[in-house]
Parts: C-alpha cells; sequence; structure tokens
C-alpha cells in the first residue's frame, strides 16, 4: 500500500513561493545561467534555491551538469503547478482590487515584437494613462511571439496581448486596434536600389535572395511571400531588417518600421503597388476571467 506523505507545510508561506518563483524562472530560461539575469542574483543562489525547493519536495525536479539543463517527468508536473498557484495568487490580487477603490497589483501585457514605432501609439498611450491613474501598478511587459501571447492569455499569466489577428480561439475575445502596412524593400547597397522599381515581375524578382518570416502569415501574406526567392528566414521583423541592409536580400516590413532607413535612403520599397500587404491588430483577452479592475482601466485607456 502507497502511503501519502505531505510535503509542503499547511500554510505556503513567501519563502515558498519565492522558491517556486526562481524554479519557473529557471524553467522558462532553460537552466540556471540564464535564470540569473531575469532574477537578478547570483547562479550559485538560484543552484542552493532549487536544491533547496528539492529537498522540500523530496523529488528532482531538473538534471544539471555537463549533459545540460533538463527538466524530469515530475520537475515538469511541478511547474505546471506553480503556473497555475501563481496566476491563482495573481486572480486573488485582481479580485481585491475589484473590492479597493485603490489600483494596485500587476498588469501582464504580452506584446509582439516592433510595435513601438506605429504612428497610433495606442499601447503607450493606453500605459501612460493607466499609469496617471493608478500609480502602484506594476507593469510587466514581455516580447514574445503572438502563439506564446495567447498561450500566456489562455494560462492566466498574462493579463492582456496585443498580437497580429490572424486567427480566432475560442476561449479568447477580440479587440482591434488598427491596421499596418508592409511594403518589399532592399536596402542602397542592393541591384535593386538603383533600378525603376516602379514595377518588377514575378519572374525578375525571383533572381533576388529574399527573406522570409518563421511566424504564422495571413493567407494573403503568404501569396505575396510565395512570389519570393526565400533562401533566409527570421523570426522577427527586426531579423528581418539585419539581412535587407546587408544589401543582399529583399523582404517585407512595414512602413513604420521602415521608415527610419526609408528617410536615410538606406532602404527604397519595391513595386509598392502591388507588393504590400495589410496586417490587423488587436488586443486579446481571455473570455469569461473574472473581474480585474487594473485590465478593465487599461482596456478603457486602449479604447
Amino acid at each position: 500500500m502507497i502511503q501519502n506523505t505531505t510535503l509542503l507545510p499547511r500554510q505556503l508561506g513567501d519563502s515558498h513561493i519565492r522558491l517556486l518563483r526562481i524554479y519557473k524562472s529557471v524553467v522558462e530560461n532553460g537552466g540556471f545561467a540564464n535564470a540569473e539575469v531575469d532574477l537578478n542574483i547570483s547562479k550559485p543562489a538560484i543552484s542552493q534555491a532549487i536544491s533547496e525547493l528539492e529537498s522540500l519536495l523530496a523529488m528532482r525536479l531538473c538534471n544539471r551538469g555537463r549533459a545540460g539543463f533538463s527538466v524530469t517527468e515530475q520537475g515538469q508536473q511541478v511547474y505546471l503547478s506553480t503556473l497555475q498557484l501563481l496566476a491563482s495568487l495573481e486572480t486573488f490580487r485582481s479580485q481585491i482590487n475589484g473590492i479597493n477603490t485603490e489600483l494596485t497589483g500587476e498588469l501582464n501585457i504580452g506584446i509582439t515584437d516592433n510595435m513601438v514605432t506605429v504612428p497610433q501609439m495606442r499601447i503607450t498611450e493606453a500605459l501612460r494613462r493607466l499609469k496617471q491613474q493608478a500609480p502602484k501598478v506594476v507593469i510587466n511587459i514581455s516580447m514574445i511571439p503572438p502563439d506564446e501571447v495567447e498561450s500566456g492569455i489562455l494560462d492566466g499569466h498574462l493579463h492582456i496581448g496585443i498580437v497580429p489577428h490572424l486567427r480566432s480561439i475560442a476561449g479568447l475575445t477580440y479587440q482591434s486596434l488598427y491596421q499596418e502596412r508592409s511594403l518589399l524593400y532592399c536596402a542602397n547597397n542592393h541591384p535593386l536600389f538603383d533600378k525603376d522599381l516602379s514595377i518588377i515581375s514575378d519572374q525578375a524578382l525571383a533572381g533576388y535572395d529574399a527573406v522570409v518570416p518563421t511566424y504564422p502569415q495571413s493567407l494573403e501574406i503568404k501569396q505575396q511571400q510565395a512570389k519570393l526567392n526565400a533562401t533566409a528566414t527570421s523570426t522577427d521583423r527586426e531579423g528581418i531588417a539585419f539581412l535587407i541592409l546587408t544589401g543582399r536580400f529583399i523582404g517585407f516590413l512595414p512602413t513604420h518600421f521602415a521608415e527610419r532607413w526609408v528617410k536615410e535612403d538606406k532602404m527604397r520599397a519595391v513595386d509598392e503597388h502591388n507588393r504590400y500587404f495589410a496586417t490587423k491588430f488587436c488586443a486579446i483577452t481571455r473570455k469569461g476571467a473574472r473581474s480585474n479592475l487594473i485590465l478593465e482601466a487599461y482596456l478603457s485607456a486602449l479604447s
């Protein structure tokens, strides 16, 4: 007969929550070294905390050594339970905010890369208004891919996300923000730069190397990308800009993001009347989530 043993005390204190937060960071950063920056504590201190947590739980959470870092099966289960616990704590804090007239707590936001140069500045303006209304609110921004933003909203560790609206997920609500126009660009040291760029055939375009994104795209965007001779990829738009500026690649960039280089005559749009697409961006929140006055205040400012 297997006898269950109570490993944790009946009341979890701040010290236990701290150990779990450290463990969460180690897992998400793929090891102790990368977690140092995130946690702002030394690697030996992280190692000691993980050893203390393993001793407390009487189980090995992760393997570390010459073979590299990996999470054990039990460690993965503890990680998932930790996410639930921390999300519950934030939910409790949000519920208290619903009672307390003074807004305190956190707003966790996930944003797709390179949105800060969007001319409308609605995200920035909404953050300014929120901080003015609720100076004690702590704002945490994560710059992550759209699919990670979506999963973060669904599992509760993010309150709101800003993503391109490429699909609709049943558990999320969507608030339209703005459209982003993208054009095909080449750099000033590319063979196309000094040519007539008002129009170019698909056949001629295929003669030049191009960089395309690896993140999800709408059908319209995929149709435009399919005409390119893709010999490089990037996980984000900054990476695309890096390769365009080498003068060896062409690629699509949002006009607001490319504007700085266009003004400096370092980039030019290629056949802009035919080589373009629009991307719709929206704010997403979890459908059916409990009332959260901080989130409501931010959504109000955003709209």
